[in-house]
């Protein structure tokens, strides 16, 4: 199992506190940090407490030792790292997990994954590293753990990429995003139940009303257990399925960026947007709503700012 290098975790007040004291005493040099009750660092592992929560971030070569050696016997009073199966055992049971990369950018597709886990195929994604796509920032990172989840004996995927033309299509049909994420996670789930048919769970992160995924449902979806909760790419058979969904979605603008000979950034930025107009003057206004989602407020002012500045 890869080593663990990035943790976070839940504080009470109370257990800041005596968490500081404890890294005073342990000759932590203390720094000041935006949002943070107070951060402290030691050659090879760096803790943050921040004000919200609060909770704790540590990162480095050392979080591992540093958690199980001083956080957990010391401050949380319980030890979890290794010993998720007894905290967790429904993780190792078998499930469905369901993530998504993309809805909040305005370039690129919405990518829907799944991935159908028991406990081999559970305990094998913990050896991979396989965890939230959100904490691994390398692009390269996730496309080496993408390739190791796909190669695991008796784990099977799903994948679906709503390319942006479609994807405007589906928003106009649908209304709104919550009905657009329930209608593709539907048919991940109904895909991967034809392969897994004796499944009895799915879970994905809480993005809608539970009953607007289950009316999403048809015959076989129906018929299983389905949970919506808020992080639950703590779940491996979920962020297996973030790391696929972002695999996707990364190789989408790169392809794209290499057709059209420019960069295709993350997100929402100012950076963005002048990518798109930059995209609009070279190539004309109909090239927007093959490339970008069209209800973001970005598009109407990339439109709005190239009509302005060349008006007729």
């Amino acid at each position: 199992m890869p080593a663990l290098t990035s943790y976070t975790h839940a504080l009470t007040p109370t257990q800041a506190t005596k968490l500081r004291t404890l890294l005073e005493e342990r000759g932590f040099e203390f720094q000041t940090k935006p949002y943070c009750l107070y951060a402290a660092a030691k050659p090879k592992v760096n803790v943050c407490v921040y004000e919200k929560g609060p909770k704790i971030v540590v990162q480095g070569k050392d979080t591992e030792d540093f958690i199980t050696n001083l956080l957990e016997p010391e401050v949380l009073g319980e030890a979890k790292i290794g010993y998720e199966e007894v905290h967790n055992p429904e993780m190792f049971q078998p499930h469905i997990g369901v993530d998504e990369s993309g809805k909040g950018d305005l370039f690129g597709p919405l990518v829907i994954a799944g991935v159908y886990v028991d406990g081999d195929v559970a305990r094998r994604l913990r050896d991979v590293g396989a965890v939230d796509s959100k904490r691994i920032s390398s692009d390269a990172r996730i496309f080496k753990i993408a390739a190791d989840i796909r190669a695991i004996p008796g784990l099977a995927w799903e994948v679906i990429a709503i390319h942006p033309g479609r994807y405007n299509e589906l928003y106009t049909k649908f209304g709104n995003l919550n009905r657009l994420l329930a209608w593709g996670h539907a048919r991940i789930i109904e895909n991967l139940l034809e392969r897994v048919p004796g499944c009895k769970r799915a879970i994905s992160d809480q993005f809608a009303n539970p009953a607007v995924l289950q009316r999403a449902m048809q015959t076989r979806g129906r018929e299983i257990e389905l949970v919506q909760r808020t992080k639950a790419e703590s779940d491996p058979a979920v962020a297996a399925a973030s790391i696929l969904a972002r695999e996707g979605f990364v190789g989408w603008l790169r392809s794209q960026g290499q057709k059209f000979g420019m960069e295709f950034p993350k997100g929402v930025s100012e950076g963005v947007k002048q990518t798109a107009i930059k995209l609009v003057e070279q190539h004309g206004s109909d090239v927007l709503p093959t490339l970008c989602k069209m209800h973001f407020r970005t598009s109407s002012e990339v439109l709005s700012r190239i009509v302005s500045d060349h008006p007729k």
